[in-house]
Formats: C-alpha cells, sequence, structure tokens
C-alpha cells in the first residue's frame, strides 16, 4: 500500500512540474544581500519558487548556510520555513558582494537593486519598472536593516521602490519581495508568451498562456501558514 502511494506521489510531483515548466521565468534571479534572519531567506526562497523565479542566490559572509546546494536542501529549519520550496528552487551563496556580482556580470546578467532613490542613478518606483529589455536579470534584496549596499548600488542598473502610502514607509524582505518579484515575474512571462528571444526576435504564431488554469490543486492560490 505504501509503495503505491509513494508512486502516486512521484506522478502528481512529475505533473506538477510539467504543468509549471513554461511559467518559470527564464534567466530570472533573486539575489539576497546579507540576511541576518533565516526565516526571511526561507520566505524569499518560497515567493521566488511561488512566483516563478529560476535560482536564488544568497551573499552571506557569515556562513550561516552551507555552500552545496544540496545541504541546504536537507537543513530542516530552512525546508520548514520555505515550506520546501529550497527542495525545488536552485539556490547558491557567495561570501561577499563583490563575488556575487562579477559572477552575475561573467554570465551576462544586469542587476536591478530595490532602494529608494539614489542620487546619480535610474529611480523607477517598481510599476514604472521595464523588467523585459535584459534577457538576463538579477533583482537584489537588502539587509533587514542596512538596506541594499553602496556597491550593490553602484554596479546596478536601475534602482526601484515601491510606492508607500501610510505612516510607516518600509517592509519587511518578505513582504517587499513578494511584491516586487511579482511585478517583474508578470512582466517576464508576458514577455516570453510572445516572443522566444529577446529584443522582440521570434514571435510566436501563438501566445502561450500566462496564468495557470484554475482547476482544483493546480488553482495556485494557496495562502497556508
Amino acid at each position: 500500500m505504501e509503495t503505491v502511494e509513494a508512486e502516486k506521489s512521484k506522478a502528481s510531483v512529475r505533473k506538477r512540474a510539467e504543468a509549471i515548466k513554461s511559467f518559470r521565468c527564464k534567466n530570472l534571479i533573486a539575489v539576497i544581500e546579507e540576511p541576518s534572519d533565516i526565516k526571511n531567506i526561507g520566505t524569499v526562497i518560497r515567493n521566488a519558487n511561488a512566483l516563478g523565479v529560476e535560482k536564488v542566490y544568497i551573499v552571506d559572509p557569515g556562513k550561516a548556510l552551507p555552500d552545496d546546494w544540496q545541504d541546504m536542501r536537507e537543513r530542516k529549519s530552512l525546508s520548514k520555513i520555505s515550506v520546501s520550496a529550497v527542495k525545488w528552487t536552485f539556490v547558491k551563496r557567495f561570501d561577499s558582494t563583490e563575488a556575487c556580482l562579477d559572477h552575475l556580470e561573467k554570465n551576462g546578467f544586469v542587476s536591478v537593486v530595490t532602494s529608494p532613490h539614489v542620487k546619480g542613478k535610474t529611480n523607477a518606483y517598481l510599476h514604472e519598472g521595464d523588467y523585459t529589455r535584459h534577457t538576463k536579470l538579477a533583482v537584489w534584496f537588502g539587509n533587514e536593516g542596512r538596506g541594499i549596499s553602496p556597491l550593490a548600488v553602484e554596479r546596478s542598473d536601475m534602482c526601484v521602490a515601491v510606492p508607500m502610502f501610510g505612516m510607516i514607509e518600509s517592509l519587511n524582505l518578505g513582504t517587499c519581495s513578494g511584491i516586487v518579484l511579482y511585478e517583474v515575474t508578470k512582466q517576464r512571462r508576458g514577455y516570453q508568451s510572445l516572443y522566444r528571444r529577446s529584443r522582440g526576435k521570434g514571435k510566436r504564431a501563438e501566445p502561450l498562456p500566462t496564468i495557470m488554469p484554475r482547476d482544483g490543486a493546480d488553482a495556485g492560490a494557496g495562502m497556508d501558514g
């Protein structure tokens, strides 16, 4: 009986993996710079996975996390907080911001950072930004207390801010990453549905769907704990 249930579970996982394949945002990385709370790390990984971000990079000079992704997947605290998302989203750690930026730039990625207005930089509110201009994009989120580092700002293409309308003018890391990545992935999925390649090339004869069908378990609107 257990063997049958295990096979059913594997089949369900394979079905889900195949169903979401075309909705993932290719060449999109979420970067967390020196997070101080493992709960926030887990939340960002969960957000990234749920919204279809391809990878998560973590700048972790204190070596709070293991180097190997497989070791991260087996760490119970991180798996629990991310609701097992760390098992399905590739995560890579770096010793420094510079090392992470060097790796991204070497592989052709352009960075944008979440930050209030910075003089001398291109600044935009979240809804004003175009996140399809660059084929390879990394979206940076800063430390809970200090925010994004000057080095990350300096080597970024743009500073993105979430508009605030209340007495409190800040969001926690988990909430901010969810809001920002929702907008970024929505735009990039929209682009991927129309074009196969960058710069508007390879237009598809029939656009791909951008929303998962609402069919019971795959409805994609879960809001559990």
